[in-house]
């Protein structure tokens, strides 16, 4: 079943419907031709039993007449037809030209007015098959009629050739037509699927085209085009209400913020500013994520020394992690892109490899391969293969980093590699050398 089913996604639906098309022409094509071949056989066969039935019929008229007989005995060799009229003890008393000195060419004895057929081969005309019809005539006589069906098998044989090269013919044009018409049948649907692989969540104002027949196409490309309505409508409120949310969420927080400030230092305090402090992150990310929906992400283009970016996220590190060892391995490297997004990469990529280390993080600038290259890696737990892709889904946290002591929103490494995407680069997960997470930013450089 599961290589039947490979199959049929390898052919695709007009290799299918070809096959389809030329596999029921085939079979319906044979059929006939049989019935065809055997109809024919039947209708000339029964043509010659009755030319020699007919035959048959005017020598017993003429029996008893010899000059008649001698005129109706005489073989045709058109038709091969071959006469002997027999008495009653079975001696051949008058023959055709081919049968003479002949026994007689049937054992049929039928009574007076009766007609028996049969058929038989026969060693004469060179050793063919007859169709023989025998006649009792009056006086216990009998005439036997014979006529070759040489000619029948010949024509039988003549039919099968041509429906055995006429078949495959009709059949490869037919899957080939098939295939022609379904493939400009379906060009319409390839077209919508071109332009719905276009769509994303960031250009649904897009839609299909619908072709101008008025069929079963065009209903499913009206369908879809009212289904990308619905999620278009849905997908807007659900931007609005994160970014008004988001944005209403700024002043009780500021207003907050400032309250804790007054407070003092305290336990109690310092643990609701880090949580205070997160809430803020939380709704700036939200807040950038909104906008890079909506409007996708608007980027200032100038020249970035991502060293000096490194060292200014190992000095905020060092600051707020003395426990941890920060080592820096920075070669000049100049990149063009927006310095305040290229900020907030590095500060998300750093914070993510300090949450999990155990001693040290680890960053490198270096140029690779005509790119600039940023690798944090740290000394953590790591990342497994299987969660390599899905850690740059929107607020998807690893086991380890589900407890709310752990700081993480789920949203910065998404926002970090939307970031460098926008500045056609790439962010992969690796294993680090300590055997944490390696997380590699790659940029074009500037030119």
């Amino acid at each position: 079943m599961r290589f039947a089913a490979g199959i049929r996604q390898r052919l695709g639906v007009r290799m299918r419907s070809a096959l389809a098309a030329s596999a029921v022409v085939a079979i319906a094509s044979v059929l006939t031709g049989v019935a065809f071949v055997i109809a024919a056989k039947v209708i000339l066969t029964g043509n010659v039993d009755q030319s020699t039935g007919d035959r048959a019929a005017q020598i017993a008229g003429a029996i008893d007449d010899e000059e008649a007989l001698a005129a109706v005995i005489q073989p045709s060799l058109r038709d091969r037809t071959i006469v002997q009229v027999l008495d009653a003890s079975g001696k051949v008393l008058r023959s055709s030209t081919l049968l003479a000195g002949a026994p007689p060419i049937s054992a049929l004895r039928p009574p007076a007015g009766e007609t028996r057929l049969e058929q038989r081969r026969l060693p004469v005309a060179h050793d063919e098959y007859f169709r023989i019809t025998a006649l009792g005539a009056p006086g216990q006589r009998t005439v036997l009629v014979g006529q070759s069906i040489d000619e029948i098998d010949d024509g039988t044989e003549a039919a099968i050739g041509a429906l055995a090269i006429g078949l495959p013919l009709l059949t490869v044009t037919v899957g080939v037509a098939t295939f022609l018409f379904v493939g400009r049948s379906l060009r319409p649907v390839d077209a919508m699927r071109r332009q719905a692989e276009t769509i994303s969540g960031r250009n649904l104002h897009m839609r299909l085209p619908v072709p101008p027949a008025n069929d079963e196409i065009a209903a499913l490309a009206a369908t879809m085009n009212g289904m990308l309505d619905r999620i278009e409508s849905a997908t807007a409120a659900q931007r609005r209400f994160v970014a008004d949310a988001s944005h209403e969420l700024r002043s009780p927080l500021s207003t907050v913020l400032a309250g804790l400030d007054l407070l003092g230092d305290g336990p109690h305090v310092d643990r609701m500013r880090r949580e205070s402090d997160r809430m803020a992150r939380l709704i700036a990310d939200l807040l950038l994520l909104a906008r890079v929906d909506e409007k996708g992400l608007q980027l200032r283009h100038q020249d970035v020394d991502l060293d000096d970016l490194v060292y200014i996220e190992r000095e905020r590190l060092t600051e707020q992690h003395p426990e941890l060892r920060v080592t820096t391995r920075a070669a000049p490297v100049r990149v063009n892109g927006d310095p305040h997004h290229l900020q907030r990469v590095l500060r998300n990529l750093v914070d993510n490899a300090a949450r999990y280390a155990k001693h040290t993080v680890d960053v490198t600038v270096r140029t690779q391969d005509d790119a600039a290259e940023v690798t944090v890696a740290d000394d953590g737990p790591g990342i497994g293969p299987a969660d390599r892709d899905r850690v740059f889904d929107r607020f998807v946290r690893l086991d380890e980093d589900r407890s709310r002591a752990g700081g993480g929103t789920g949203l910065g490494l998404p926002i970090a590699r939307d970031i460098v995407t926008a500045h056609g680069g790439t962010l992969t997960v690796e294993e680090s050398p300590a055997g944490g997470a390696l997380l590699r930013v790659s940029l074009p450089l500037t030119r």
